[in-house]
């Protein structure tokens, strides 16, 4: 109540980040400062109950009367507000706190930044907020410069599936940075989606398919390199419910937006819209070899439940060649994949025991695609992504028909 309303918001989750979040947080005050520096500004850390000294750090950054910056010079007062809303933390409570936050003080744009982001620059305010505040678009998602075996799920399902069944070249559906308008937010706020069955995880996702089946204005904007992350078997799991498993939950309520026919169209980007790195690194390809035969043998009773009995055996006939021979056609994953989402909707089994099912499968297209590129430049990495997204979307009857099929 004491900051009033405000023309530019950028929020921050935080959990015990407190190693991390004083230089995104000086990141985010300097970009503030250089970018908007006559704008009315706010920093809102939406905070899982850190046991460290994260929020002490957060509001250590104000700018008003009484704490005025040394190295910076500012127009207006900069609050940085910190609350907790759990005691633990809970993306999708984290960013309804800051939804809340953003529509009780009128923001006009906002912004929300990962505590993690060790990469993050000023500039990269600007790059988010700019769109918003100036040119009227309602959601700004990221674009960065990856590693060419970095973002694999991304590139090898998200990005195609979602491309191909929403029509929108959008690269970055699942971002931990992103912005947004005050009329989105108000939008979101809104919508029933906060308490039903996918509410609690994948909240980024949804927010993305919203958009596009809500007829936002959507836009990217190119923030720099993304550092290359190694996840578990563990972490791969859970990205799957947060990504996999959000896009196929979205699948029921817009039915009618994705089922009918629409021309994939490009969505405006400011910079590179793909950008890839092809520096040596080492990865464990035999080791995802491995998991996808022995997930193929294992799992056959809930795959025969999942997949028609063609694809099965498709899957397990490549399931028996040797490593040196060994492909997972774009064609075949296709299938793979709109069969898991036509089962996920008719729920044929536990819809996650579908999530956890399909990460072996994952693993044998991941395998293809290193071995397709260890030698391979940006250019052929990239066409070969395309190629695969024109697959998804050639098949897209293919689904309507597993879709509209009776039980």
């Amino acid at each position: 109540m004491s900051v009033g309303e405000v023309d530019v918001l950028v929020g921050v989750p935080t959990y015990n980040n407190a190693k991390t979040i004083g230089q995104t947080v000086q990141a985010i005050r300097v970009g503030l400062l250089k970018y908007f520096p006559r704008e009315r500004a706010v920093i809102v850390n939406a905070d899982g109950g850190s046991k460290d000294t994260t929020r002490e750090v957060v509001a250590a950054a104000s700018i008003n009367d009484l704490q005025r910056s040394s190295d910076l010079y500012s127009l207006r007062t900069l609050p940085c507000i910190s609350t907790v809303y759990a005691n633990s933390p809970a993306t999708e409570v984290a960013l309804r706190t800051t939804l809340a936050a953003a529509e009780l003080l009128r923001a006009k744009a906002c912004a929300i930044v990962s505590p993690e982001s060790t990469n993050i620059a000023p500039d990269w305010i600007e790059h988010l907020l700019r769109p918003v505040y100036r040119d009227d678009f309602d959601l700004i998602t990221p674009v960065y410069r990856r590693h060419k075996f970095d973002g694999l799920l991304l590139r090898n399902l998200i990005y195609p599936m979602t491309r191909a069944l929403y029509a929108k070249r959008i690269r970055e559906p699942y971002a931990v940075e992103f912005a947004f308008s005050g009329r989105f937010c108000s939008h979101l706020l809104e919508m029933q989606i906060w308490d039903q069955e996918a509410g609690g995880i994948g909240t980024e996702m949804r927010m993305s398919v919203t958009a596009i089946a809500g007829g936002f204005r959507l836009y990217q904007s190119f923030l720099g390199t993304k550092p290359h992350l190694d996840r578990t078997s563990a972490d791969l799991v859970t990205a799957m419910r947060q990504t996999v498993g959000t896009l196929f939950w979205s699948l029921e309520p817009n039915f009618q937006y994705w089922s009918a026919k629409h021309e994939t169209e490009a969505v405006p980007t400011s910079g590179s819209e793909c950008d890839l790195s092809v520096e040596p690194i080492r990865v464990n390809r035999k080791r995802l070899y491995e998991l996808f035969r022995s997930g193929v043998a294992e799992l056959e009773p809930v795959l025969k439940s999942i997949l028609s009995a063609q694809t099965l055996a498709d899957v397990q006939t490549i399931a028996k060649l040797p490593e040196d021979n060994f492909k997972y056609p774009h064609e075949l994953w296709v299938k793979t994949a709109y069969e898991f989402a036509a089962s996920y909707y008719k729920s044929v089994i536990s819809r996650d025991h579908i999530i956890q099912a399909l990460a072996p499968l994952y693993r044998g297209k991941v395998f293809t695609f290193l071995m397709e590129n260890r030698d391979a430049s940006a250019n052929d990495v990239e066409a070969n992504v395309e190629a695969l997204c024109v697959t998804f979307e050639r098949l897209k009857p293919y689904l309507l028909d597993l879709w509209n099929a009776r039980e």
